[in-house]
C-alpha cells in the first residue's frame, strides 16, 4: 500500500513543487529527487515518510540538498 501512495500520490506532487520552487525541467526535478537520501528513505517502509505532507517533504528536501543533511521530524 505504501509503495501505491509513494509512486501514485505523493512523487508527483513533490516532483511539481521541485519544479515550481527551483524552476527545473520534470527530467531535473526526477533525477535530483530520485538520487536523493529523502527518496531513498521516502522508498523504505519502516520511515513511514509518507505520511508528512508534501510541503513538508519538499523542505526536507531542500534541506538535504543545501546542507547535506535531514533533520527528520518527529512524527516521521
Amino acid at each position: 500500500m505504501y509503495k501505491l501512495l509513494i509512486v501514485e500520490f505523493i512523487v508527483p506532487r513533490l516532483i511539481r513543487m521541485i519544479m515550481e520552487k527551483q524552476s527545473l525541467t520534470e527530467q531535473d526535478a526526477l533525477t535530483q529527487l530520485y538520487s536523493s537520501e529523502l527518496y531513498c528513505q521516502l522508498e523504505c517502509e519502516r520511515t513511514k515518510l509518507w505520511h508528512l505532507s508534501v510541503p513538508t517533504l519538499y523542505a526536507l528536501w531542500l534541506e538535504e540538498k543545501e546542507t547535506g543533511y535531514i533533520t527528520y521530524p518527529e512524527e516521521a
